[in-house]
């Protein structure tokens, strides 16, 4: 009796296990998640930010098509699949580029309009609401951390730093060039990625003052994501310096690293491309690396002479494990890979958009672990 019992049992978990779907079976490798049936094939994602196991969230555009702007789009994950998130109220046409949040009731979205106008919106736990946007600025992104939230923009033809002091946003002063992506880690304690007149560069914020560095000095280089481990170990990731050439030619990635004294490039199984986004693992340190359009010279001989490169970059503290992304019947690669990592856990989303079909794109989501 109890021989049959255990054989019921072990049965029952085998059947169970064979009707597993890829992504709860596999935890190896990176997989594709589906969309909501109501988000419109010509649809795209910018960005994500998870507060745990059952709670993302996703912004981008619906319905963008060769000529209409679309609308803005919001997704939300329950923990079991991505829900379209109802915005009563918001009817403006355009599209959301980012999302950020100190807590799952303090979440803020930034985009802009088919006019150009900038938008700011707001989750407090229950509703996303229009908030009012800062006078006179254009906003790009917003980030958060440490507590802090503050707003990357423009204004005329400079650029714009904002902090939110929890009733109002109030300007920073801005580090020479261009500011394109930012690690909070305190209020006095901040790291900005981004580019200068003689290449791409990286600031330090005290509360007081930026410090900046060039960290790779090539013509047209510039790095947009950086991860603060600690002051002995940062990160800072984009595109290194190339002259000319003709249009559409492949321009090589930039990964370099502080150790507290100077920055140092560090290499990439990818002789193309660009780095286009970091996931720190659950301790804070680096996990994952993104790559965009990864492209390796293929073996001597090969025609066409490069071969896809590698999409995402596991690090083990030594060295980077290549991923690829996965196939997904009737689309074809992702042309932006935006990662979100899942606190207390090593799971980790990619959001972005794909090459659909008759060229046209379509929205993606991957997830690790």
């Amino acid at each position: 009796m109890a021989r049959r019992l255990l054989v019921a049992v072990v049965a029952a978990v085998m059947a169970v296990l064979a009707v597993m779907t890829p992504a709860a079976a596999d935890t190896s490798s990176w997989v594709h998640v589906p969309v909501p049936a109501d988000v419109r094939p010509q649809a795209a994602l910018n960005e994500a930010v998870a507060f745990g196991p059952d709670r993302a969230w996703a912004v981008g555009a619906d319905a963008v098509g060769r000529q209409a702007p679309g609308f803005p789009l919001v997704l939300r994950w329950d923990g079991a699949a991505w829900q379209r998130q109802a915005l009563t109220g918001i009817d403006w046409q355009g599209e959301l580029h980012s999302v950020a949040g100190t807590a799952p009731n303090a979440v803020w979205a930034v985009g802009r309009d088919s006019a150009g106008a900038a938008h700011l919106l707001r989750y407090d736990g229950s509703t996303w609401r229009e908030s009012r946007a800062p006078r006179g600025v254009r906003l790009d992104k917003v980030v958060s951390g440490g507590g802090e939230t503050w707003l990357i923009g423009g204004r005329d033809a400079g650029q714009a730093l904002l902090r939110w002091d929890g009733r109002a946003w109030r300007d920073l002063p801005v580090p020479p060039g261009a500011v394109y992506g930012l690690h909070i880690l305190a209020p006095d304690d901040v790291w900005a990625a981004g580019a200068a007149t003689n290449g791409a560069a990286v600031s330090h914020w005290d509360g007081q003052a930026w410090q900046q560095t060039i960290v790779d000095g090539g013509p047209r280089a510039g790095v947009g994501s950086i991860l603060a481990v600690s002051p002995t170990e940062v990160w800072a990731g984009g595109t290194a310096g190339f002259i000319g050439g003709p249009i559409g030619r492949p321009i090589p990635p930039l990964l370099t690293r502080f150790d507290g004294q100077t920055w140092s490039r560090v290499a990439l199984p990818a002789d193309f491309g660009s780095v286009s986004s970091f996931a720190p693992t659950d301790s804070g340190r680096l996990g994952w690396v993104a790559m965009s359009n990864s492209m390796k010279w293929a073996p001597p001989g090969s025609s066409p002479p490069l071969e896809p490169g590698p999409d995402f970059l596991a690090w083990d503290g030594q060295s980077f494990t290549g991923h690829s992304e996965p196939a997904v019947p009737g689309e074809g690669d992702s042309s932006v890979l935006r990662l979100a990592p899942v606190p207390g856990t090593s799971t980790v989303w990619s959001v972005g958009r794909a090459a659909g079909p008759e060229s046209t794109f379509a929205p993606r989501i991957l997830r690790f672990g």
